[in-house]
């Protein structure tokens, strides 16, 4: 074996193994919001930080180098997927049911309307930043490198998308969750061309988080609270 291929390796069975436990985490043993977040952090920041620091062929500073003519178009991205992702929302909400959201959040994880507003704070600007920096810095940008663009564009946008099975289990009709997950698989091959242009993580980031806002507003009115 190559010392590229068995790189290529160790890369795709941490990454899967990583998303496997924190699958475990979200659909069996369903631990609470703060405790999997916790877990999170270590598993998708903390193991990949300690990885590096044995292979120095694999750069994480550079995931964080402020481009600022990359980010130029960034902003109207942001506001364009905001405005997408809330008005989609509205036009479909009384054509799907979305009640099981809530109903499944407070069952499995205790979020509910009264931490909502520090879980969707965490939600937007931590959580996007930890599977930023693991699907797309530690998954794509290392793994296009040393494999090459087709394969790293669709795995880390294949594991980021299956990823989020465990999670909303529950949340939707077979339909509709099918819709989502199609959705995050070419969302997660967006977030590889923004930042595939960059080197950093910072573009897909930045959109992410965006992304996030629209989600939190939709979920701050089924919780009601606005």
């Amino acid at each position: 074996m190559t010392l590229n291929n068995k790189k290529i390796h160790i890369l795709c069975g941490l990454i899967i193994l990583f998303c496997i436990i924190m699958a475990l985490i979200d659909g069996v043993f369903k631990a609470d919001y703060f405790i999997k977040s916790a877990l999170k952090l270590v598993l998708f920041m903390g193991f990949p930080f300690l990885y590096s620091l044995s292979d120095k062929s694999l750069s994480v500073k550079s995931l964080f180098i402020w481009d600022k003519n990359t980010l130029k178009k960034i902003p109207f991205l942001c506001v364009g997927l905001y405005i997408l992702i809330l008005g989609a929302y509205l036009l479909l909400k009384d054509v799907f049911d979305f009640s099981n959201i809530t109903s499944s959040l407070t069952s499995n994880i205790g979020v509910n309307g009264k931490n909502f507003i520090f879980v969707s704070l965490y939600i937007s600007f931590i959580n996007s930043l930890l599977e930023e920096f693991f699907f797309r810095g530690f998954a794509f940008l290392n793994l296009i490198k040393v494999k090459g663009r087709r394969f790293a564009y669709i795995f880390s946008a294949l594991v980021f998308s299956i990823y989020h099975v465990a999670m909303m289990i529950g949340w939707f009709s077979s339909f509709v969750f099918a819709l989502v997950l199609t959705g995050l698989f070419i969302g997660g091959l967006i977030f590889n061309y923004l930042n595939e242009k960059s080197g950093s993580i910072y573009p897909s980031w930045l959109v992410h988080m965006s992304a996030n806002f629209a989600i939190n507003t939709i979920g701050f009115m089924l919780f009601e609270i606005i």
